[in-house]
């Protein structure tokens, strides 16, 4: 299982919170390429388990504060 920004995105206006079968469904509807289908797939969940964000299934994503963006100066 690998995620890319490219990938993620196309859980971004995901109806969260969401099971696992609902984000694989979600994914099928909204056209999504087959890998992120594959990943989704491949998550090991617990019984039940609701993901509130796509930081419940790749603790790896990039916050707002990861870009360095400082809307102070704008």
């Amino acid at each position: 299982m690998y995620w890319t920004l490219e990938l993620a995105s196309y859980l971004s206006d995901a109806p969260w919170p969401a099971t696992k079968d609902e984000l694989i469904d979600y994914a099928i509807r909204t056209g999504a390429p087959l890998e992120v289908v594959e990943n989704l797939q491949a998550v090991e969940e617990e019984e039940a388990e609701i993901y509130e964000s796509i930081e419940d299934i790749w603790p790896d994503y990039p916050s707002d504060e990861d870009f360095l963006w400082n809307e102070e100066e704008y």
